[in-house]
C-alpha cells in the first residue's frame, strides 16, 4: 500500500510482477534470463540451474549481476541449451526482433518454454535504446511466425490503472529534480493524490482490454518450424 504514496510507478510494477508469477511455475530445469538486469525475479523461478544474460555495456558490467555478456545478436550458448527462458522488458529495446526471437528458440530445447513481457502503453524510456510497441495481435504473430506456439496471453492493468500510471509517470518526469527531497515532497503532493483516487475508480469502473499496459506472454518453441 505504501506505493501508492510514493511509488509513480506502482500499477505498472505490480501489474507486471502479478502478470509473471502466474506462469513462473512453468519455468523449471534450466532456464536462461535474457536482459536480466539485476535478476528481480531469480527468487521466484523454480529452476535447477538460473543464467542471467545481458548486454555487454558500461551500465550492465557496473551492475555486475549477469553470468555471461553478449554482444546484443548471438547468444552464446548451444543450441537447445535450456527448458525455459524468461525475456521481461526486453522485446521494446531490440532494433531486430526477427533475429533476437530465432536465437532465443535456438537456445531452447524442442518444447521449450519462452515467458514474455513487453509494454504496450509506455513512455519512451532507456533513450535511445527504444524502438517498439507491441499488440496483443502483433506480439503473437511475431512470435508464431518465429517458431513458437502461444500457449497464454495476459494484458496488465486493462482498466483505469492505466490511465493512472500514465498520468503518474507524467507527473514524476516533470517534477524530479537533483534534490532528494524535493522529488520525495513531489511524490507525496502530487503523485500520492493520483495514484489513491485513480486506484479507488479503478475498482468501481469497468475494465476495457484495449487500453492497457503490458503484454505478457507464454509460448514454447515449435518443433516443425524452420
Amino acid at each position: 500500500m505504501s506505493g501508492w504514496f510514493v511509488n509513480p510507478f506502482c500499477f505498472a510494477r505490480r501489474g507486471l510482477w502479478l502478470g509473471l508469477a502466474e506462469f513462473f511455475p512453468r519455468l523449471q530445469g534450466r532456464v536462461l534470463d535474457v536482459g536480466c538486469g539485476q535478476r528481480p525475479y531469480e527468487a521466484l523461478v523454480p529452476a535447477r540451474e538460473y543464467v542471467g544474460v545481458d548486454i555487454d555495456s558500461e551500465v550492465t558490467r557496473r551492475l555486475a549481476r549477469a553470468d555471461v555478456f553478449y554482444d546484443g545478436k548471438v547468444l552464446p550458448f548451444a543450441d537447445g541449451s535450456f527448458d525455459a527462458v524468461l525475456c521481461s522488458q526486453v522485446l521494446e529495446h531490440v532494433f531486430t526482433p526477427v533475429e533476437f526471437l530465432t536465437e532465443i528458440r535456438r537456445v531452447l530445447q524442442p518444447g521449450g518454454v519462452l515467458l514474455l513481457a513487453t509494454p504496450f502503453v509506455w513512455d519512451e524510456h532507456e533513450q535511445p535504446h527504444d524502438f517498439g510497441r507491441y499488440s496483443s495481435f502483433g506480439l503473437r504473430a511475431l512470435l508464431e511466425r518465429n517458431g513458437f506456439v502461444v500457449e497464454a496471453q495476459r494484458k496488465t492493468c486493462a482498466d483505469f490503472r492505466a490511465i493512472v500510471q500514465l498520468a503518474s509517470g507524467a507527473v514524476y518526469k516533470i517534477t524530479r529534480s537533483r534534490y532528494r527531497w524535493l522529488n520525495l515532497l513531489a511524490q507525496l503532493c502530487l503523485i500520492a493524490p493520483v495514484n489513491i483516487v485513480g486506484g479507488l475508480l479503478a475498482l468501481v469502473l469497468p475494465g476495457n482490454g484495449d487500453f492497457y499496459l503490458d503484454n505478457i506472454v507464454l509460448a514454447r518453441r515449435r518443433d516443425d518450424a524452420a
